[in-house]
């Protein structure tokens, strides 16, 4: 009998077997379920099992979980294994406790007695076995009950090597669960000793230990700084045979050298020379090793070596008191720059850049200059591009800033989308920091805004328009330089605010060309006026006045404007406010009143870069600013500054505005100079919204949502925002009174980054704030999303940022599903709606001639190749604004190809992972029956279809 059942348990290798030999799912549940209720009847009705039995059903048991089915039974018997002396069925009993029961399990008073009989017992596999237990569920109570005992175990003489392995790790587990149990006093410094050891996996997990007691308490383990200098000597200073069972590809004990290195990380250098000098010696050996030839040309070998040449570089930082050896780790971290392995690439530039920020290395460090920006350049990893631009900017100074700025900016033109708008601020801050000349900081910000104005943040702009004011030997540059970038064809938003602003203020230094007299700078500005968004448009209405005061000639030009319908009746009651407010000052106010109130603005309070601020604070996923007011402003007079903010100078009532919020009072009404709260939720005054609109678009709480307060699950209907998304990247997606969604978006062949942008409109926070994206009717398997997580908490009038990164995979129909969750003034809010990623945001135009066109056309004469649809115009048949929506939709507007000039012609391509699919399109108007004939032709019918469906929504 003993040889038939013996160790090895027939009964469950044939159960396995049974299991692996099923055909289906079902034939599987069946097999189990015949099993669960065998092992039941065993349990219940048979009092005679012996151990073996017992444990083989235990065994069976805990198969059963791992295959993922519940278990409901069977812990009683899996204690009493624990009694049994033999170590086989102890160690199930010890697993199956440790995988099934948790911590409040009433059985655990039982458990928590057999393992103090373990740990008092003279077999020390019995106590190894106990103390694995221990650590593996790691409970409070157990932390409590064995927190005292373990440390006697761990220094006991009569314990033996393998024990005191396990005791160390165990009591690390229990020291994370407890830290109150942190051992002191006299055994301080036995634990201290065991880095003294003979046995090398004892001074391993006592490493890790120590490591973790120095981090709780460092002052009273201050004595292990001495032995883990000397351990770290005789382990760099032994060959490979003289720790034989501890080498690992010719490099002696690679694991505990790391470790000691980690644990003098959390010392400064040591103050004893004795100790101080060996460990220089320690670290300098490491680098000569570093460069002796490879004993082996196996990659685990110069792993291990790597590994302990980083750790000791980042123990040389962390020291940064021997520039020796930060110049010797500079270079040898320098030939890893161009090294073919793209980890060690990255961690070269990670740790050159703690070296660029030392005053002894920093110049060795900009040596590599040219390598670093060659990597920038050709690196095809964006995390070690990512680690390029940080180094850039660590090595950066007064030497090299505009050449690393000028590389860093011409590098932005095709960084990635993930790695801009850290870009955009770190050349930003460059630029303030080492400008000399002034005017290269202007050109610096004014090409930034042009390469990159959708990642230039208000902070940004509002920084350069900060020094232009309080600097007048730029002034007059500053205007001249702004001027000429409003006269591109393609002008960004955020430089027409600069523009506006700076011009208002400084406009009359240039009104002396013809080229850039008043009239001029009047017709320039304002031809941007209808292409930009209510909240640029307050700030041109203030620039406007502003003029009227500098250029009375062109008074009344102005006030023509000031009142028009589009301004005096605009359904934004700002633009409402400023229109007819300004109207009345430039009317009735006389000279010597316009000059005062309208009168230059006077120079800010000097203070810390606030993108620098932003930059240190950054967290991921959210976009934060300085919470700190600004200094308060005092001069005689009351002034209007450029954002329409009225203050009377001299005043204890100065505005304090918060840099986070709205740095310039931008966002501010005529009567609210200071920014301290949200509208309140039952607010219906959009006006009054203090939130950040960075969708260039005016704010309605009917945006595409509910009007009221978010109920507990309400689903949204965003049809009509979907529509819109169509032909448009950027927008308001959702708004009520209490929630603002935005989305800004961008598209390269089948990938997307999106940014939402979630608005807290309340004065209250947002608790457990929790953003999900869901893929229905397997979307997942088309669209490959990932989500960067956000804040669960989003303060009153904040804005907090998520990112989305999208790939296509294949054509899909279905969209994604934003699900927010958050808690409101004690209430669960709860909104599902439609994110708008179509398949068309994947399209790249195209380029054709007729002949090609047409050919392909015919080629493409499969029924299930063609979707097409006759339908009524909704919208009035204008000819420019369907060429604008064609061109919206992503595809290449194609001119003179139809032998008919009233029909649209268009070509794309869609971008998927797996294949690219050509469309081809034709519109066909019918003006006198008002009805559109619109024809799709690809090589998928899926793409036609749905393409098809997506135009006609437009038309």
């Amino acid at each position: 009998m003993p040889a038939v059942r013996g160790d090895g348990m027939r009964g469950l290798a044939v159960f396995i077997s049974d299991i692996r030999n099923c055909k289906s799912k079902e034939a599987e549940i069946k097999r189990i379920n015949k099993e669960l209720a065998n092992i039941r009847s065993k349990f219940r009705g048979d009092k005679t099992l012996d151990g073996y039995q017992k444990k083989k059903y235990v065994c069976k048991l805990l198969f059963i979980f791992l295959l993922g089915h519940d278990i409901d039974f069977g812990h009683m018997e899996a204690v009493n294994l624990l009694s049994s002396n033999k170590y086989s069925e102890k160690q199930i009993g010890y697993l199956f406790i440790s995988v099934l029961i948790s911590a409040n399990n009433e059985l655990m008073k039982l458990i928590i007695q057999s393992i103090k009989n373990d740990l008092s017992s003279r077999n020390p596999i019995h106590v190894n076995l106990a103390l694995q237990c221990i650590a593996n569920i790691g409970s409070r109570e157990m932390a409590e009950t064995f927190g005292s005992e373990i440390p006697k175990l761990l220094v006991s003489g009569d314990t033996i090597d393998v024990v005191k392995q396990s005791a160390a790790l165990c009591l690390l587990r229990l020291l994370r669960t407890l830290s109150d149990i942190i051992p002191s006093g006299e055994w301080t410094s036995r634990i201290v000793h065991l880095l003294n050891d003979q046995h090398m996996g004892v001074v391993t997990s006592a490493v890790n230990l120590i490591d973790a007691l120095v981090k709780k308490n460092p002052d009273e383990y201050k004595g292990c700084i001495s032995l883990a200098v000397s351990r770290l000597s005789r382990i760099v200073t032994a060959s490979y045979t003289d720790l034989q069972d501890y080498t690992y590809y010719f490099v002696p004990a690679p694991w505990l050298s790391m470790k000691l290195l980690r644990l003098l990380q959390n010392y400064p250098p040591p103050e004893d020379p004795g100790v101080r000098g060996r460990l220089i010696e320690c670290l300098e050996t490491i680098l000569n090793k570093a460069q002796e030839p490879p004993k082996s040309k196996k990659v685990q070998h110069s792993n291990a070596k790597n590994a302990v040449l980083f750790e000791a570089i980042s123990l040389i930082i962390h020291m940064d008191s021997e520039p020796n050896l930060l110049v010797r780790a500079c270079n040898q971290l320098g030939q890893f720059l161009q090294h073919r392995e793209t980890n060690l690439r990255y961690l070269a530039l990670e740790s050159m850049c703690l070296l660029a920020t030392s005053e002894f290395s920093h110049e060795a460090v900009k040596k590599h200059q040219e390598t670093v920006v060659t990597a920038l350049k050709t690196e095809r990893d964006v995390s070690v591009r990512q680690r390029a631009v940080d180094l850039l900017y660590a090595m950066c100074d007064k030497t090299n800033a505009e050449e690393i700025v000028g590389e860093m900016l011409n590098y932005l033109e095709t960084a990635d989308y993930s790695i801009r708008e850290e870009m955009v601020m770190k050349v930003a801050i460059l630029a303030e920091k080492y400008a000399s000349d002034y005017t290269w900081y202007v050109d610096v910000i004014l090409n930034l805004i042009r390469i990159a104005g959708d990642y230039v943040s208000e902070e940004v702009w509002y920084r350069v328009i900060q020094i232009v004011i309080n600097r007048e030997d730029v002034q007059g540059y500053a205007a001249k330089t702004v001027f000429e970038s409003l006269q591109a064809p393609a002008c960004h938003e955020n430089m027409v605010k600069v523009a506006g602003y700076i011009l208002g203020e400084f406009g009359n230094l240039i009104a002396g060309d013809q080229r850039s007299s008043p009239f001029v700078q009047f017709n320039l500005l304002h031809s941007k006026y209808h292409l930009c968004a209510a909240q640029t448009r307050a700030l041109l209405l203030t620039t406007y006045v502003k003029f009227v005061n500098l250029f009375p000639e062109i008074r009344v030009d102005i006030q023509n404007i000031l009142k028009s319908n589009s301004n005096v009746r605009n359904s934004e009651v700002e633009l409402q406010q400023r229109s007819m407010e300004y109207l009345q000052l430039s009317q009735i106010a006389s000279s010597d009143v316009l000059a005062t109130v309208l009168e230059e603005m006077p120079p800010f309070p000097e203070r810390e870069s606030s993108i620098l601020a932003i930059l240190k604070k950054k967290k991921p996923g959210m976009s934060e600013g300085v919470t700190g007011p600004l200094k308060e402003n005092k001069h005689p007079a009351a002034v209007i500054n450029n954002t329409g903010v009225s203050y009377t100078k001299n005043s204890e009532n100065a505005p304090s505005l918060a840099v986070s919020a709205d740095l310039l009072g931008i966002s501010s009404s005529l009567h609210q100079p200071t920014i301290n709260s949200a509208p309140p939720a039952s607010s219906n005054n959009t006006s009054t919204n203090l939130l950040v609109d960075v969708f260039g678009e005016t704010t309605s709480p009917t945006a595409g949502g509910a009007k009221s307060a978010i109920g507990d699950g309400i689903i949204v209907k965003n049809e009509e925002s979907l529509k819109k998304f169509i032909c448009k990247h950027n927008g308001i997606l959702f708004e009520n009174d209490l929630l603002q969604i935005g989305i800004k978006s961008e598209y390269r062949q089948n990938l997307c980054q999106m940014g939402l942008f979630y608005g807290n409109k309340t004065n209250f926070q947002f608790l457990s704030f929790t953003p999900s994206i869901s893929s229905p009717n397997n979307l997942s398997t088309k669209l490959n999303i990932q989500v960067k997580p956000v804040d669960t908490v989003v303060e009153a009038g904040a804005q907090v940022h998520q990112i989305l990164n999208v790939e296509c995979i294949e054509d899909f129909t279905d969209l994604p599903l934003l699900t927010i969750q958050f808690i409101y003034c004690n209430v669960q809010q709860k909104l599902t709606l439609r994110l708008p990623l179509t398949i068309n945001k994947f399209s790249e135009p195209t380029v054709m001639n007729s002949e090609s066109f047409f050919t392909r056309w015919k080629n493409l004469n499969n029924p299930t190749q063609e979707a097409q649809k006759i339908f009524k115009a909704t919208y009035p048949m204008d000819s420019e604004a369907v060429k604008a929506k064609l061109i919206g939709f992503g595809i290449q507007l194609l001119t003179g190809i139809d032998p008919n000039p009233e029909n649209y012609v268009c070509a794309g391509i869609i971008h998927t992972r797996t294949l690219q699919v050509g469309c081809l399109i034709r519109l066909e108007p019918n003006t006198q029956a008002q009805m559109y004939r619109l024809t799709i032709r690809s090589s998928k019918d899926t793409v036609s279809k749905e393409l098809c469906k997506l135009l006609h929504e437009l038309f």
